[in-house]
Formats: structure tokens, C-alpha cells, sequence
């Protein structure tokens, strides 16, 4: 994995704003078209890739093109593309927000339904008001339930990702790249009729998983692994529960992780950590002083999370007193999915220069605080992006000591 040796790189998160035509194509898509389909889909991936080039990131990712979005706003395509590739599951559970709380075990905690998390009962005149300004996106009216063993079935699709990307990379003269897969924690937050306990169904799903991690991996890919379960979780559990349970109940999907990852090297892996996308109050987020040693605890070799919104920007000062092991980087979002505002490249510069001064200038690469496709309009996007490549030069200019360019 590249590190910052010369200058701040940049990256991102994940997903980035997809063609209207992919939309509308992916919207519509049936089997006797998939060749047309796939061959529009590759010349997307070569788009989006040359696009990122020209703005200035220097390690850019697929866009999560491959994970299919049936409209411009979505906010769980990072995580619903698993469903069609894990044998075992049948659409056939109650809505996402409808899900019935649930207690998990061996923790004893009450997780509830996405529709009850404590800041959605909090501000529930403000997510029951259309003119609020709230987005979460169009609802599906089913999830899946796992109701047999689980497999993974999708090799063809991350065979079909992983030929796309390499092809965009190659073509547009890039040596390095990362492809985003849910984590096992993300990937169980769904109905279970078939495992014994909660321990049972994670466990399963880590070692389905394990075969596209190795995939990505095995092509000379970076794996990034989303897991907002890690830190997210946390509003969803009705009561709140103690910072120690928390975190015990956390670590047991760090270990279910740590064991879809085992053998594979950490320096090919970054972990992307979350409080959840959706354009909302976020008032019941746990700390990342609170959570930060449970991400560490992930066998990764760079951390990304959220550093740019308004809930999380001063948490930069955790860096003061928690030590980055040896060997591990950083990727601190400054740029935000949270609002439509446009940063400014000083701003950017500011907060790459905060995490810089802490840990390293070379344990740095600028990033944004989510995925940006589906949750800002693309043309805010694609400036946010501008904007970060911008900073990530202010920066280096004054973390290297280098004159301004004439």
C-alpha cells in the first residue's frame, strides 16, 4: 500500500456518483441484455477511474460501480450488493425500517430496527417531515433472511468488478487501486432463521466473505472493508448500553473479521469506519475516543473515518493521545458526505496538517468522510473531490517546506 514518502495522496471512500444511463440501465437490467449491460458497465469503470486521475487522486477505487444503484439517492448499495452474492438467503423479511428489535447474544443487548435508533425517535418530527431536509433514500420493502447455509455465490460478479478495474487502472496509467466489500459485522444486519445464535450467522458470514476479500486481494488489488456495524451500532441499541459492553459486543465482530481476513496481508487491507451516511442529526454517534481502540484492533494496515462532518471534525485531537501502532496509516475523511457545502482548499489543507502533526506526515493520505454517489448531487461530488486534491497540495507544500508552484 503507498504511503505519503514525498507529498500527501489522496483517496477516497468508496462510492462516487454514478452515470445517469448506468442508473437507468441498472434500473432495468434483465438477463438477455447482460452483455450490453456489462460492456456499458466497463466503459464506466474506465470513466470514472480517468475522471479521479484528472482531479488529483492518486489511489482511486471502482466508484462501486458494480454495486448496483436503481437511483441517483442510495444510501445501501455498499451493502446490499451482498445479498445476490451469498447462497443461503430469501428475500423474503419485512422492510429494512420495519424489522422487529431483536436480543443478541451471548451481549444481551436489544438491538432494534433501523427505523428505531435513538436519534430517530429523538428528532422523529424532523424524519416524519418531508420539508426537513432529510434524505435516506427509497425504501425496499424486503431484506433478506438467511434461511439456509451460507455460501458465496458471487464469483463471476467479483470477477466481472475485478476485470473492469484493472482494465480502467491500466488504461489510465495507474499502478494502484482499492475495491470496497462489506464486512462481516455489516454483512449480518439482516434476518436469520437458519444459525443457532447471532455468533453463529456472523461467523458464517465471515467465511463467505473471505472469498471475495481474497479475490480483491489475489488481483493485486486493495481491499477496503466497510463496516459501519462497528461504531453504528452503537444508536441502535434500545437502552444504551455501558461503554464497556459496547465495546464487547463490538469486538466480536472485529474477531469474526480478523478470522475472513486471517492469512491475508494487512498491508494490502484498509478498514473504513462509519457512523452512518444518511443526511440526519447524529447526537447519539459514539466517540471515536470511545471506539478507536476497538478499530485498531482490526488486523488492517490503514484506518478510514469520518473527520470532516461536524459531528466528528474535532475528534482529530484522539491522535494526541492514542499511538498509531508502527507500520499502520491513516485515512482522515476532509472532505464530508454530510453537507452540500463545498470545502475550501485551505480548510482541507488545515485538517490534513492536524492528523499530519500527530501522527506523521508520511501516515497520512487525505481522504473523504464516506462515500459521496448517492448521497450529494455529482456535480457537488466531483468539486468535494477537487477540492481535496487542492488541499492535499497546500499541505504538502507546508509539510514537505516546498515553495508554491509558479
Amino acid at each position: 500500500m503507498r504511503a505519503s514518502s514525498d507529498r500527501i495522496l489522496t483517496s477516497h471512500a468508496g462510492s462516487l456518483p454514478r452515470p445517469d444511463a448506468l442508473i437507468e440501465a441498472n434500473r432495468t437490467r434483465t438477463t438477455a441484455d447482460e452483455a450490453q449491460f456489462q460492456a456499458q458497465l466497463r466503459s464506466a469503470v474506465a470513466d470514472v477511474v480517468a475522471r479521479q486521475k484528472a482531479l488529483g487522486i492518486d489511489l482511486p477505487g471502482d466508484g462501486e460501480y458494480g454495486k448496483a444503484m436503481g437511483s441517483r439517492v442510495n444510501y445501501g448499495a455498499w451493502w446490499s450488493y451482498s445479498f445476490q452474492r451469498l447462497g443461503g438467503l430469501e428475500l423474503s423479511g419485512p422492510g429494512l425500517y420495519d424489522v422487529p428489535s431483536r436480543r443478541s447474544n451471548p451481549n444481551e443487548v436489544v438491538l432494534t430496527s433501523f427505523g428505531d435508533r435513538r436519534d430517530r425517535i429523538r428528532f422523529a418530527g424532523a424524519y416524519n417531515d418531508p420539508e426537513s431536509g432529510i434524505t435516506t433514500g427509497p425504501r425496499a420493502p424486503h431484506t433478506p433472511v438467511c434461511v439456509g447455509p451460507l455460501s458465496y455465490t458471487g464469483h463471476a460478479a467479483i470477477k466481472a468488478d475485478i476485470d473492469n478495474f484493472k482494465a480502467a487502472l491500466a488504461a489510465a496509467g495507474i499502478e494502484e487501486g482499492f475495491m470496497t466489500s462489506v464486512a462481516p459485522g455489516s454483512a449480518s444486519r439482516i434476518g436469520n432463521v437458519h444459525y443457532k445464535t447471532d455468533d453463529d450467522f456472523l461467523f458464517a458470514c465471515a467465511d463467505a466473505m473471505r472469498e471475495e476479500y481474497k479475490a480483491i486481494i489475489d488481483a493485486g488489488l486493495i481491499l477496503q472493508l466497510d463496516d459501519p456495524s462497528i461504531a453504528e451500532n452503537w444508536d441502535m441499541i434500545n437502552p444504551e448500553p455501558t461503554v464497556e459492553a459496547y465495546r464487547a459486543f463490538s469486538m466480536r465482530r472485529v474477531e469474526a473479521l480478523n478470522h475472513a481476513i486471517r492469512g491475508l496481508p494487512a498491508d494490502r487491507i484498509r478498514f473504513h469506519l462509519c457512523w452512518g451516511s444518511w443526511h440526519g442529526p447524529h447526537t447519539t454517534d459514539i466517540p471515536m475516543r470511545d471506539i478507536v481502540g476497538v478499530m485498531l484492533a482490526i488486523n488492517a494496515g490503514a484506518y478510514s473515518f469520518e473527520a470532516g462532518n461536524v459531528r466528528h471534525e474535532h475528534e482529530w485531537s484522539v491522535w494526541r493521545d492514542v499511538k498509531l501502532p508502527d507500520g499502520k496509516l491513516i485515512l482522515p475523511g476532509v472532505v464530508s458526505h454530510a453537507t452540500n457545502v463545498v470545502e475550501h482548499p485551505d480548510l482541507v489543507a488545515e485538517r490534513i496538517t492536524r492528523f499530519a502533526n500527530l501522527v506523521g506526515r508520511e501516515r497520512v493520505i487525505a481522504a473523504t468522510d464516506c462515500g459521496l454517489g448517492g448521497r450529494v448531487h455529482p456535480d457537488i461530488a466531483w468539486a468535494k473531490l477537487a477540492a481535496l486534491a487542492q488541499g492535499a497540495e497546500l499541505a504538502s507544500r507546508a509539510l514537505w517546506g516546498r515553495p508554491k508552484a509558479a
